[in-house]
C-alpha cells in the first residue's frame, strides 16, 4: 500500500510539471528566418507580443521548440503536416516543410507549375512569372488643415497591401489543410475512441470499470445526472445524452492539451468553437417541438400586437445563444493562454528591473499559480458549454400543459 501512495505522488508529479511545463514549451514559437534579428531571441515587448500572438494561431506544422547550433544557425524540433490546398491549376499537396519554416513570404514552394508562398499562416498562390510577394504602394493621405495628427500624416514605407489586405502579386488559395489544430482535434478523437471503446467493453464482461476507466465512469454519470437529465427530462434526456457527453470530454480534453508541452489552442480556434456552437443549434432546432415554435412565432398569453413584436426577437435569439456559445469558450480560453504567456514574459521585460533570477522567479510563481487555476478553467468551460447545451436543448422538447 505504501508502494502504491508513492507511485501516485510521483505520477502527480510528472502530470503537474508535465502541465506546467506547457506554457514554457509555447514561448519558443517559430519565428521565421527573415523576422530574426538576433538568431530568433525574444527580447522587446513587440517581439513578445508578436510570440503570443503566433501561440494562440494555428499553424501549419507541428513545432515544439528551436533553438541555435554552435554555428549561430537557427534549429527548429517538430515534424510537419499535410499541406492540402486548392490552386488555380487544381489541387496540390505537400507537406509543409518544404516551406523550410519560413512565414514571410520569401521561401517559394514550386508544385507541379504552381508557385506557392506562406505569409502570416495564409498560403498564397503568386501570379505568372511573379517570383516574390510584391505590395502595392502606399496613398499619399491629404491632410485636412488641423484635424489629422502629424503622426498619421506619413505613413511606413514598409510592405503593404491592397485594399483587400491580400499581396498585389498573389492570391489566397482555398486552403485544407491538416493544420495544427486539425492534427489535434483528430488526436482527441482518437484518445476518447480508444477511451470510452476499451470502457464499453469492460461494461459488457462486468459492472465495475477498472483502471482509467473509474476516472471516467463518475464523469459520464455527472454529466449523465447532473447536466442532460435535470435539463431536458426524464422523458427525453437519453437521446441528447450522447451527444452531450461527446461535447464535454471533447471541450475537456482539448482545454487539457491546450496546457501541455504540445501547445495545442484547439478550443482557442474560433472555427472549431463555431462547429461546436453549430451542432447544438442544429440539434435543437431539428428537435423543437411544435410548442417550441409557437413559442417563437405566436407567443400565447399575449396580445396580437405585441405577438407581432415578440416574433423577430425570439427568432433572433434563437441565433444569440448558439453564438454566446461560441464566443464565451473561443474568448475565455485565447484569454488564458494570453495571460498564461504575458506572465512568462515578465522574466524578459522586467530583467533590467529585478535582476534575471528576480525577474525569472516571479515569472514561475505567477505563471505556475495561473497554470493551476487554467485547470479548473479547462473542465469549467467544458462544464458550462455542455449544460447550456442541455438547457436549449431541454428548452426546445420542452412539453407545455395547455389549460
Amino acid at each position: 500500500m505504501k508502494l502504491g501512495k508513492t507511485a501516485r505522488n510521483k505520477v502527480l508529479s510528472l502530470f503537474s510539471l508535465f502541465f506546467f511545463y506547457g506554457a514554457f514549451a509555447a514561448s519558443d514559437s517559430p519565428k521565421s528566418e527573415s523576422e530574426s534579428d538576433n538568431h530568433g531571441a525574444v527580447s522587446s515587448e513587440a517581439e513578445i507580443s508578436e510570440y503570443i500572438l503566433h501561440h494562440i494561431k494555428d499553424a501549419h506544422d507541428f513545432h515544439l521548440f528551436s533553438y541555435n547550433d554552435s554555428e549561430g544557425h537557427r534549429k527548429h524540433i517538430g515534424f510537419p503536416l499535410p499541406v492540402i490546398v486548392y490552386t488555380s491549376k487544381g489541387l496540390r499537396t505537400f507537406m509543409s516543410s518544404e516551406f523550410h519554416h519560413d512565414d514571410s513570404g520569401h521561401h517559394v514552394v514550386e508544385n507541379d507549375g504552381v508557385s506557392l508562398v506562406k505569409y502570416h499562416e495564409k498560403i498564397y498562390e503568386l501570379e505568372e512569372g511573379a517570383h516574390e510577394l510584391s505590395f502595392a504602394d502606399h496613398h499619399q493621405h491629404e491632410m485636412k488643415s488641423g484635424s489629422v495628427s502629424d503622426e498619421l500624416s506619413a505613413i511606413s514605407e514598409d510592405e503593404a497591401f491592397d485594399a483587400s489586405h491580400h499581396p498585389t502579386n498573389a492570391h489566397a488559395v482555398l486552403d485544407l489543410s491538416i493544420t495544427k489544430s486539425v492534427f489535434g482535434f483528430l488526436l482527441v478523437s482518437l484518445l476518447m475512441l480508444f477511451a470510452f471503446g476499451r470502457l464499453a467493453k469492460q461494461y459488457k464482461k462486468q459492472a465495475v470499470p477498472t483502471g482509467f476507466g473509474r476516472v471516467l465512469e463518475p464523469l459520464i454519470l455527472y454529466v449523465r445526472d447532473e447536466i442532460a437529465r435535470p435539463n431536458i427530462g426524464e422523458k427525453h434526456y437519453r437521446r441528447f445524452t450522447g451527444f452531450l457527453m461527446t461535447v464535454f470530454f471533447f471541450i475537456w480534453i482539448s482545454n487539457l492539451l491546450g496546457l501541455t508541452p504540445l501547445g495545442f489552442n484547439i478550443t482557442g480556434q474560433i472555427a472549431v468553437t463555431f462547429s461546436l456552437a453549430l451542432f447544438t443549434y442544429l440539434i435543437t432546432q431539428f428537435s423543437g417541438t411544435k410548442d417550441y415554435w409557437k413559442h417563437i412565432f405566436w407567443m400565447p398569453g399575449v396580445p396580437v400586437p405585441m405577438k407581432i413584436i415578440l416574433a423577430p426577437i425570439e427568432l433572433l435569439g434563437t441565433l444569440t445563444k448558439p453564438f454566446s456559445l461560441m464566443i464565451r469558450l473561443f474568448a475565455n480560453i485565447s484569454a488564458g493562454h494570453i495571460v498564461v504567456m504575458s506572465l512568462i514574459s515578465i522574466a524578459i521585460i522586467m530583467k533590467s528591473t529585478l535582476g534575471a533570477a528576480g525577474a525569472t522567479v516571479l515569472s514561475l510563481a505567477l505563471s505556475f499559480f495561473l497554470t493551476l487555476i487554467e485547470l479548473l478553467v479547462a473542465f469549467l468551460q467544458a462544464y458550462i458549454f455542455t449544460m447550456l447545451s442541455a438547457l436549449f436543448i431541454g428548452m426546445a422538447v420542452e412539453e407545455h400543459d395547455h389549460h
